[in-house]
């Protein structure tokens, strides 16, 4: 049992049953005991919120910190903060094994400071297992809750600071999406939106339809509504979220596509750029593929995970489509627009994978010409389907596939960036080089990665580079005078 903490219990009459307006009624006591804390400190008391894992936990953060900041605490550098949480990911065991270090690290300093909580927060609470061992082995902490009530947060951090024992919120699944809730972006001139909660998908490696719960997209309007007010304030990089965004709007009455998402957020007037990265090719319609094309400010890349190469091993793996299916959306996007911008994910080593299996994913790589692939060495994920299935396949034999792969995937970017020397790119400058002093680093339209030397107060703008050296993963170049008339290859 914790130790409660000294404050006036506030009595609490006609509490809103409505959100948000019953979240604004818990922040406005949390704020009275913060502050009581605060002056019994003798300072303000800090927090300090770590992120674990996808965009949609970053994104989620961003709203932890916006209520943390709404009710009186103030942001620390590091985890020796009066308020820690951990918003957690759960896609790999080790992921889980990561937070459970951390913790007994916390405990050292929750045994110095009186004023101190811990929360955890995410993908990982959603287990069952996760949380009957946090209320064994770390009893010290404050609060835990999931992945579905994230909007409860400021209720939640009202019940611990009353509460003498450990608070735990967890839901199974929720059809609930709340909005208007304070959040406090990391970087002033892009955000992500989230579009949609969930995932429908069941990948037989994948336990992320487990602890996210099913697909359940946003109002448009609340989105469009959203994206207006950031393009407003200054927001030129929108980056729409969700578990897999092209399967937008299947829950909702009015059955609005994702592709008429898009063409509404095109429309929003003002110089941005529209990302997304979380497609699953099954959902690649060519009404889809035809609004990438033709708007605007909608990047012209598109992040489409195939995972393997082999039409056998996605069977196994419930993706749902085969090589050739996904071929034909390659070459209709190649055919309207040579250059447009394909990456994806693999997954090397998945349960008796074959050498022919992995040649298919080899031979894939050659077709498709990537600009770039994210690889993973299968890792077993308990509560998959696929943590069942018997692999013969060495791990070393994994390792060794992987070398080849990436090899291969150098191989091709080194050359495919070619294409872009001489040519002038559109340029999102997102901040400094690890090259050196005076580098900058961003991204075209078609999420290529762009580094050049130019002044710090280029971060947040669009500038225009000439291209002028290739890596296998960026090009280079050289920042243009406003005045260069050469024209950009997104336009």
């Amino acid at each position: 049992m914790k130790e409660k903490r000294n404050i006036t219990i506030i009595d609490k009459k006609q509490i809103p049953s409505e959100e948000p307006a019953r979240q604004y009624y818990f922040m406005d006591i949390a704020k009275k005991y913060v502050a009581e804390l605060a002056e019994q400190k003798g300072a303000p008391l800090t927090f300090c919120v770590t992120t674990f894992g996808c965009q949609m936990n970053a994104r989620d953060s961003e709203k932890l910190v916006g209520i943390l900041e709404k009710i009186g605490y103030v942001e620390a550098p590091d985890e020796k903060a009066d308020f820690v949480i951990y918003n957690t990911c759960t896609v790999r065991e080790n992921a889980n094994n990561k937070v459970y270090g951390r913790l007994g690290y916390l405990h050292g300093f929750k045994k110095k400071n009186p004023y101190m909580m811990i929360g955890l927060c995410g993908c990982m609470m959603q287990e069952p297992t996760v949380v009957e061992k946090i209320q064994n082995s770390y009893r010290f902490v404050d609060l835990i809750f999931g992945t579905h009530n994230i909007y409860k947060f400021a209720e939640l951090i009202v019940t611990a600071l009353e509460s003498d024992s450990m608070t735990i919120d967890i839901w199974k699944d929720t059809d609930k999406i709340v909005e208007d809730l304070p959040v406090e972006r990391k970087y002033s001139f892009k955000s992500g939106v989230n579009i949609m909660f969930g995932c429908n998908n069941f990948c037989s490696y994948c336990i992320v339809p487990y602890v996210r719960g099913r697909e359940r997209s946003r109002e448009p309007k609340e989105i469009v509504r959203e994206i207006e007010h950031l393009v407003q304030d200054g927001v030129v990089e929108v980056m729409l979220l969700g578990q897999n965004v092209n399967s937008y709007g299947k829950d909702l009455e009015d059955g609005i596509s994702f592709a008429e998402l898009l063409r509404r957020i095109n429309a929003i007037p003002g110089e941005f750029v529209i990302r997304f990265l979380s497609s699953h090719p099954k959902d690649a319609t060519t009404e889809l593929l035809d609004t990438i094309l033709t708007c605007e400010k909608v990047g012209k890349h598109l992040h489409l995970p195939v995972q393997c190469g082999s039409n056998r091993i996605l069977k196994e793996m419930n993706r749902r489509y085969t090589v050739e299916q996904y071929l034909e959306i390659v070459h209709y996007l190649r055919q309207k627009d040579p250059d447009f911008s394909l990456t994806s994910d693999l997954i090397i080593g998945f349960p008796n994978e074959s050498e022919e299996d992995f040649q298919g994913t080899l031979n894939l790589l050659r077709t498709v010409q990537y600009d770039n692939v994210y690889t993973f060495i299968y890792s077993k994920r308990s509560g998959t389907k696929a943590a069942d299935m018997p692999d013969v396949t060495s791990d070393q034999e994994k390792r060794e596939r992987m070398e080849r792969l990436l090899a291969l995937q150098r191989e091709i970017a080194s050359e495919h960036y070619k294409r872009y020397l001489g040519r002038t790119l559109r340029v999102l400058v997102e901040g400094p080089s690890k090259k050196g002093a005076g580098w900058l680093i961003g991204k075209d339209r078609a999420y290529i990665i762009v580094e050049f030397e130019g002044p710090e107060n280029c971060i947040g703008q669009f500038v225009d580079v000439r291209i002028t050296g290739t890596k296998n993963w960026a090009v280079s170049g050289v920042l243009v005078d406003g005045k260069d008339e050469t024209k950009h290859d997104s336009e």
